[in-house]
């Protein structure tokens, strides 16, 4: 919290660990801070409104002072996997309108290299079995091998994001060239976002059996 200033415009992401600071933050803006949000999902909306925090979206304000978010994995450059939640897509957009983004986590999700946790991808239902084929391509050519599945909702039936697309989940073990990974993955009609977030966190904080430690974007 000691990012967030009165006056700022500021992202709010998806997940436990968003969730856990909007409640913080809601505390604050009941003893007077004076800020705006914008949720990169419904759920984040919801629990935003129960907390008393004031709402906008990127049509009102088109430039976000910071981002906070979690993060499925971190590696020492700050590269991210994320979209555990299913909110990628807004989330990237969020964190890309935003002149800093930081990632709260536990200091598990920091990793040698990312891809243990498997990569979500939001793709189109129409053409899904041609989309997982560009797919397959588009890891050979990045150097990584993995299986996709189609992401399942509580009901057993395919889990629609807030955008009305569908997850495919890539378990790689590792990706060694992520940057490559992401432009491949981006450059695929069917796709329409990936869960590869490069070179967009300007900052981690860490919490570990031995404290809370912030780590810098190099």
């Amino acid at each position: 919290m000691s990012h967030v200033r009165s006056g700022m415009r500021l992202g709010l992401g998806t997940g436990s660990t968003a969730r856990h600071f909007v409640e913080l933050l809601g505390e604050r803006v009941r003893d007077g801070l004076d800020v705006v949000g914008v949720p990169t999902s419904e759920a984040t909306r919801a629990d935003a409104e129960r907390c008393g925090v004031r709402l906008a979206s990127l049509d009102d304000l088109d430039r976000l002072d910071l981002t906070v978010d979690g993060a499925d994995e971190i590696d020492g450059n700050l590269n991210l996997i994320k979209g555990g939640g299913g909110a990628l897509l807004r989330e990237k957009i969020v964190a890309a309108a935003s002149a800093r983004m930081v990632v709260i986590a536990d200091s598990s999700k920091q990793v040698a290299a990312l891809g243990r946790f498997p990569l979500p991808i939001e793709v189109v239902p129409f053409g899904l079995a041609a989309t997982r084929a560009a797919i397959a391509r588009a890891f050979a050519a990045s150097g990584v091998a993995g299986d996709l599945t189609l992401r399942k909702g509580a009901d057993g039936h395919a889990f629609v994001t807030d955008g009305g697309h569908w997850i495919v989940d890539a378990g790689l073990g590792c990706i060694p060239d992520a940057l490559k990974l992401a432009c491949a993955l981006a450059a695929i009609p069917g796709v329409v976002e990936h869960g590869l977030f490069i070179g967009l966190a300007s900052a981690a904080v860490l919490a570990g059996p031995e404290g809370v430690r912030v780590v810098e974007r190099p």
